[in-house]
C-alpha cells in the first residue's frame, strides 16, 4: 500500500493522474489496431453449430484487424448514405460480429448508438426507440421466439422519427459493396452511444456516453487486469452493455488481441472457447462462474491458458471467488462501477491480496476521483458508510433529453451520484449495500438460459454477511 493509502483520514481519493487520457474514439481505436497489427486476429464468433441468427453461411467467422477495418468503413459508407452525424442509430439484436462492425460503422460516421437488450418486450422497445429520438433501428428478424421483424414495423407505424428499419440478415453482403465516401470527423468528446438505465429511480434514462469515457475506460480496465499485447478475451456479456461493447470489444482492440464473441452463454460454448482459443481472460457475471463452477464436465476441460478471471454486475461472495480461482487456476478481478461511468469505478487487481479480492471492488482507476458522503454531500472519515461520488473523464454527458434528472444526478462540481453505499478503508471499495430502489442491470439475466438465471444460492454459503450484502460490483 502507497504512504498516501496510509495517510488518508477523510474519503476521498484524489485522481491518480499517472496514466493518460485517451482522446481517441471508438473508430481511431480499430484504425489504430489494424495499422499496428493488420493480419492478427481481431474477433472470432463463438456459436452453437448452425445458429448463425443473420444468414451467414457459418457460426464460427472470424476477421482479422485489417478485415474488422475494411468492413467497419464500409459499414460506415453505407450508414453515411442514409443518416446523418449525430444522428441516432438503435441495434436491437444479441452477440452477433455484426453487431460489433455496426459499433464501429456508426463511429467512424459520426452516428450514435442507442443499444437495446434483445429480450426487451415491444412497448419496452418503442418506449426506448421514441425517448432516443432514434432514426433508425438494426435488428434481427427473429430471436428466441420473437418476431422482431414484426415488432419493429409495428413500432414503426406510431413513431414517425423512425425513419429506417435495417434487417441484420445478410446484411454484411450489402455492406461490402458499398461504394467509400467522405466520412466525417468524429472528436473523443462527442457522444458515441445512449444506453438505457433506470438510474436511481423511475422509467429507464438513456446515458449518453462519450468516446473518450467508453475507450480510456476501457483501456484502464485491461491495464489492470494484465491483458498482454494480442492477448485473447472471451466474454459472453452482453454487446448492448458497456461492460460488452466498451470493456469487452475496446479493451480487446485496444491490446490488439482476439475477442471471442459468445453468441450467448452456455458452459460447454464458453468452457470450449476457452480451450480451443488458448483465453487469457474470461469476463462473466456471478450467475455465469455458478453455472460454469456447478457444470459436470468442467474438469474434461484444458483451462490451463486462462490467467484471470473477472466478474461484476452482481454481488460477488467470497466463496465463488475462491472456487473460480482453484477450479479455473487463474487470478480474480472484481469489477465495480455503472454505466453512467462508462461503465468501471473501482476494480482489484489479479495481484491483490486474498482478502481484498474477497471482501472489497478494489481501487479506483486512474484518473478517477472517488468521494464517500453522508446526506449533506459532507465528506466522511475513513471507514464510516455513505454515498459514493465520482468524477473525472468517464462521466456520462448526462441522460438524453432529460436535464432536469442529469441535474440531479451530476451536481453543479462535475461529481455524479452514484446512488450505491460504500465506505473508503485503506483506499479500497468494499462491496457494500445499496438501495433497493436503484437498479439498472438491464436484464442480464435474459442473457442466460432459464436454468441459469439464479445465480449462487445464497443459502449455499456464498455469502459474506454484512459485508457483501446486495452490492452493485460493476458490469452493471
Amino acid at each position: 500500500m502507497s504512504t498516501r493509502a496510509r495517510r488518508l483520514t477523510d474519503s476521498y481519493w484524489p485522481a491518480d493522474t499517472s496514466r493518460p487520457v485517451l482522446e481517441l474514439t471508438t473508430g481511431d481505436v480499430l484504425r489504430r489496431a489494424a495499422a499496428d497489427a493488420p493480419d492478427r486476429i481481431a474477433l472470432i464468433e463463438a456459436a452453437p453449430p448452425g445458429a448463425t441468427l443473420t444468414g451467414a453461411d457459418r457460426a464460427d467467422r472470424g476477421w482479422t484487424y485489417a478485415e474488422l477495418l475494411a468492413d467497419a468503413e464500409h459499414a460506415a459508407a453505407w450508414l453515411g448514405s442514409r443518416f446523418s452525424p449525430g444522428e441516432r442509430v438503435a441495434v436491437w439484436a444479441p452477440n452477433v460480429p455484426e453487431w460489433v462492425v455496426l459499433q464501429y460503422g456508426a463511429s467512424l460516421a459520426g452516428l450514435v448508438l442507442v443499444t437495446a437488450n434483445p429480450a426487451l418486450r415491444e412497448s419496452e422497445l418503442e418506449y426506448l426507440l421514441r425517448r432516443s429520438g432514434a432514426a433508425g433501428v438494426v435488428h434481427l428478424d427473429a430471436f428466441r421466439g420473437t418476431d422482431m421483424a414484426a415488432a419493429v414495423r409495428r413500432v414503426r407505424a406510431r413513431l414517425p422519427e423512425l425513419r429506417e428499419l435495417i434487417s441484420l440478415t445478410r446484411w454484411l453482403e450489402h455492406v461490402r459493396g458499398t461504394a467509400p465516401r467522405q466520412l466525417p470527423t468524429v472528436t473523443a468528446g462527442d457522444a458515441a452511444q445512449i444506453q438505457y438505465t433506470s438510474g436511481t429511480t423511475g422509467f429507464p434514462k438513456g446515458a449518453l456516453l462519450h468516446h473518450r469515457g467508453l475507450v480510456t475506460n476501457a483501456a484502464f480496465v485491461i491495464a489492470r487486469v494484465g491483458l498482454p499485447r494480442g492477448g485473447v478475451w472471451v466474454s459472453a456479456l452482453p454487446l448492448f452493455h458497456t461492460a460488452g461493447c466498451g470493456m469487452s470489444v475496446l479493451g480487446t482492440a485496444l491490446a490488439a488481441g482476439t475477442l471471442v464473441l459468445g453468441q450467448s452463454f452456455a458452459p460447454d460454448l464458453v468452457l470450449g472457447a476457452i480451450q480451443e482459443r488458448r483465453a487469457y481472460v474470461f469476463a462473466g457475471v456471478p450467475a455465469m462462474y455458478a453455472a460454469l463452477l456447478a457444470h459436470p464436465g468442467l474438469e474434461e476441460y484444458d483451462l490451463s491458458s486462462c490467467q484471470v478471471v473477472m466478474s461484476g454486475g452482481d454481488a460477488v461472495p467470497a466463496a465463488l471467488v475462491d472456487a473460480a480461482e482453484r477450479r479455473f487456476g487463474a487470478r480474480f478481478s472484481t469489477v465495480y462501477g455503472q454505466t453512467e461511468l462508462s461503465p468501471i469505478l473501482a476494480q482489484t487487481s489479479p495481484d491483490d491480496s486474498a482478502e481484498d479480492k474477497r471482501a472489497t471492488t478494489g481501487r479506483p482507476l486512474w484518473q478517477a476521483e472517488v468521494r464517500i458522503t453522508d446526506p449533506s454531500g459532507a465528506v466522511l472519515p475513513v471507514g464510516e458508510a455513505g454515498e459514493i461520488h465520482a468524477r473525472g473523464y468517464q462521466v456520462m454527458l448526462g441522460y438524453h433529453d432529460l436535464p432536469e434528472a442529469t441535474a440531479a444526478a451530476i451536481d453543479a462540481d462535475g461529481w455524479l451520484r452514484t446512488g450505491d453505499l460504500g465506505h473508503d478503508g485503506r483506499t479500497w471499495l468494499p462491496a457494500r449495500d445499496r438501495p433497493p430502489h436503484r437498479h439498472d442491470h438491464q436484464g442480464w439475466g435474459e442473457h442466460l438460459p432459464a436454468r441459469d438465471r439464479s445465480g449462487p444460492d445464497p443459502s449455499s454459503g456464498c455469502g459474506r454477511g454484512g459485508r457483501a450484502g446486495r452490492p452493485r460490483s460493476g458490469l452493471g
